[in-house]
């Protein structure tokens, strides 16, 4: 009996070395395609706390974002007007590269950098179509959280 269970055990070893000398084919690198987009929409989100600009094509794909806090700014300086900027114009001169001429503005939140943002896309040489105002509100849903006491 222990005879055969050695043997069993061998064939099962060489199995399994067998199954670790094979190779798996090197995984095909694509090629990066240059797109080139035209017009697109600019998604900036204004919270309390960081403004967010996301640039996408007309189907929705992300083309290029950036944010205050990738743009380099930490705490309370993250929900400045100024950052909104400067991460606007970071998100748009990426979208720029990719031949983006033309933008549509869909503007979310109520923070500081709702404004400063659509300057900020505006002075990196985008033309802006339509500025439009996409907060969600409301129409007495959920019940609201306790207010704020300062």
């Amino acid at each position: 009996m222990k005879e055969k269970s050695k043997t069993a055990q061998t064939s099962q070893t060489e199995k399994k070395a067998g199954k670790a000398d094979t190779k798996k084919p090197a995984a095909r690198v694509r090629k990066k395609i240059q797109r080139n987009v035209p017009v697109g929409v600019a998604h900036v989100l204004a919270s309390f706390n960081n403004t967010i600009v996301s640039i996408t094509d007309l189907a929705g794909h992300v083309v290029a974002w950036s944010s205050a806090g990738r743009a380099g700014f930490k705490g309370s300086r993250k929900s400045s007007a100024f950052a909104a900027t400067v991460a606007a114009q970071e998100a748009s001169k990426v979208a720029m590269g990719l031949g983006m001429k033309e933008v549509e503005i869909h503007l979310k939140g109520p923070g500081a950098g709702r404004e400063s943002a659509v300057r900020g896309i505006q002075s990196s040489g985008l033309n802006i179509s339509i500025i439009r105002d996409v907060t969600p509100i409301p129409h007495n849903g959920c019940r609201a959280r306790k207010r704020r006491r300062v």
